[in-house]
């Protein structure tokens, strides 16, 4: 569809949405690879690349910092990884949850912006469904371990408002499961203000876990699942606002597919319905 209609097609309808954030959070599960094939949708495989035009919509939405964590950064090999790393530094866009070694999968991305201290970090919790960076190699930052944890409590004390995101496991339900909530209270409990859960393809739940705001699955941004589910065809933007050095609150923007690319905002009649069934997820 981008091939057709153009690049910046997908963000037509909620351009400006992204726009307004002072700092915009993009998950591009996606390498960027020299000599990408055009695009088949009829692909069974599930193995993906970008050609490296498409960063042109990352560039359009006003992407501040770039999450790496996702099963398929490692699709197209070492080659595309890195060659998508340099391709972020040269628009000065930091990245966190994958990088060219395991040292740099699990670098924080610290932001002072308007008097708060932002810092984002997030990790694949998948059991062998992604490429996890070595000591030598590219890839996305595994959960294994509690090293997470460590560098949250220590971010905390420093005066940081830590930001964590998972890659986890994928479930096409409203409602959290058991390991979701695991492994989300744990990093909530080590001092996260913010846990958000960056692999689903619907939206999710939420909750607050001491003071932390938990929110499992935001659904798909930009991605060709209009035909898996109704649920699927909706997704939630996190608007989350900080203010002398506090997390203050969360806007829910709601948005729904109107093709397999381009989503749009909900009416009032959708964005209810969709929080009733995301608020009754949560026992809310």
């Amino acid at each position: 569809t981008m091939e057709l209609k153009g690049i910046n097609y997908p963000a037509m309808d909620i351009l400006d949405i992204l726009l307004e954030a002072d700092i915009l959070h993009i998950s591009n599960e996606i390498p960027f690879a020299q000599g990408c094939p055009y695009p088949n949708p009829g692909q069974k495989n599930l193995r993906f690349c970008s050609d490296t035009r498409y960063i042109k919509l990352m560039e359009t939405i006003g992407t501040d910092v770039v999450e790496l964590t996702g099963d398929h950064f490692g699709d197209w090999g070492e080659a595309a990884m890195l060659n998508s790393l340099d391709m972020y530094r040269e628009r000065a866009w930091p990245y966190f949850g994958g990088g060219e070694n395991i040292d740099d999968s699990r670098s924080v991305v610290k932001i002072e912006h308007n008097g708060n201290k932002l810092a984002f970090l997030g990790c694949n919790a998948k059991q062998g469904a992604h490429t996890a960076a070595s000591e030598s190699g590219p890839g996305a930052a595994d959960c294994k371990g509690d090293w997470m944890q460590e560098e949250v409590r220590n971010l905390k004390s420093g005066g940081y408002l830590p930001v964590v995101t998972f890659q986890h496991n994928e479930y096409y339900t409203y409602e959290a499961q058991p390991d979701q909530r695991k492994d989300f209270g744990e990093i909530a409990r080590a001092g996260a203000v913010i846990v958000s859960g960056s692999q689903a393809h619907q939206p999710q739940g939420m909750e607050f876990v001491d003071n932390a705001f938990v929110h499992y699955g935001l659904g798909n941004l930009f991605f060709d699942q209009y035909d898996v589910s109704p649920a699927a065809r909706s997704a939630l933007i996190d608007r989350h606002i900080f203010y002398d050095g506090r997390f203050i609150s969360t806007q829910l923007l709601t948005a729904v597919f109107v093709d397999y690319a381009r989503p749009r905002a909900m009416n009032n009649a959708e964005r209810n319905e969709l929080l009733k069934a995301v608020f009754s997820a949560s026992g809310w």
